[in-house]
């Protein structure tokens, strides 16, 4: 009995070291989620038990998680969307099995500066609503979110609720959901403020996101940046040499 105990324990230990090595190599994408235990015992060929024995393992190391009905996640995996793939925060989280938060910072309807009005492609002082969230998982703060959006196009937006919501799914509610969008990063450092929404050091690292959306027929319809926690965002791109 002992030596079957032995046996079990090994062969838990080796699955276990292999799905580590998986894990900090990066093979479960953007989302961080593992396979299903079914794809995962094909995979490691072992047993239903000796694979759940080794996720427990891992789960002790604190390098895996479960959700109840979403299946297995790595712990701290970088959000970020997929290469070529239009996503809001709110799918992000949700593919991830974890819960978004958003808490609306501000909510003002106003006149388009010049320069807003030029990059929307509309006439100057057209009416557009600007918001600025804070975007959270569960508790954590992850991203503030600022966003300028022409109400000619989206009418009816500057009503709605962003408390907890994503914005891509109100506008799509509303007939004018972002059908592509050119998004530029950079590197820079957290000011004052948002280390304090971000419970971040002054200093520390952010990636800002700077966003121009359009709808279906390429009309501009929205404006705004994001500025992540470098620590748990991942911006993925695919470039093709010509």
């Amino acid at each position: 009995m002992a030596a079957a105990r032995t046996t079990k324990t090994g062969a838990s230990e080796a699955a276990a070291e292999h799905l580590r090595r998986l894990v900090r190599g990066g093979s479960f994408g953007s989302t961080g989620r593992l396979p299903s235990e079914r794809e995962l015992v094909d995979r490691l060929q072992v047993s239903r038990t000796t694979l759940r024995r080794a996720l427990g393992m891992l789960a002790d190391e604190g390098l895996v998680s479960s959700a109840p009905q979403s299946g297995w996640f790595v712990n701290e995996a970088p959000l970020g969307e997929p290469p070529r793939t239009l996503i809001s925060f709110t799918e992000m989280a949700r593919r991830r099995g974890v819960v978004p938060r958003t808490r609306v910072l501000s909510h003002v309807v106003r006149e388009a500066k010049l320069d807003e009005a030029h990059q929307l492609m509309a006439a100057p002082v057209s009416p557009v609503l600007e918001v600025e969230r804070l975007r959270s998982l569960g508790e954590t703060p992850i991203c503030i979110d600022h966003g300028v959006i022409l109400l000619e196009r989206t009418p009816g937006i500057e009503h709605v609720d962003l408390e907890d919501t994503s914005l891509y799914a109100e506008m799509g509610a509303l007939g004018t959901e972002p059908a592509r969008s050119n998004f530029v990063v950079e590197a820079i450092g957290a000011d004052d403020r948002e280390a304090e929404l971000l419970d971040v050091p002054v200093g520390s690292p952010l990636l800002l996101g700077a966003e121009t959306a359009f709808d279906a027929v390429g009309l501009p319809i929205l404006i705004g940046s994001t500025r992540y926690r470098a620590n748990v965002y991942r911006f993925y791109s695919t470039m093709l040499r010509r």
